[in-house]
């Protein structure tokens, strides 16, 4: 079955850097896009970055453009979020998520705290 499962969360301070990593099983990783997301304490779950099937194409949402930096190895199964100069509100939940035929999958989420 699908998992998708993130990895690299934690503790650090602000201005600091952490590499998310989401691996993925269960599907034919290659030939699908993959996003992360995030959700903060009393907030919505809202998209951070995504990556087209061959890694060509990002996307970045506004809070996100010249600090985070998506990426994968398709050899690995492997998506990665590079986030650096993290910032207070940039501490959440922070998910993977896939879409195959019509159904969403997400990973069940790493924390990320930036202290000031």
């Amino acid at each position: 079955q699908v998992q998708l499962v993130e990895s690299g969360g934690g503790l650090v301070q602000a201005g600091g850097s952490l590499r998310l990593s989401c691996t993925a099983s269960g599907f034919f990783f290659s030939i699908y896009d993959m996003s992360w997301y995030r959700q903060a304490a009393g907030k919505e779950r809202e998209l951070v970055a995504s990556i087209d099937s061959r890694g060509l194409t990002t996307n970045y949402a506004d809070s996100a453009k010249g600090r985070f930096t998506i990426s994968r190895d398709n050899d690995r199964n492997i998506v990665y979020l590079k986030m650096d100069n993290l910032e207070p509100e940039d501490s959440a939940v922070y998910y993977c998520r896939t879409d195959i035929r019509f159904t969403t999958y997400w990973g069940p989420g790493t924390q990320v705290t930036v202290s000031s």
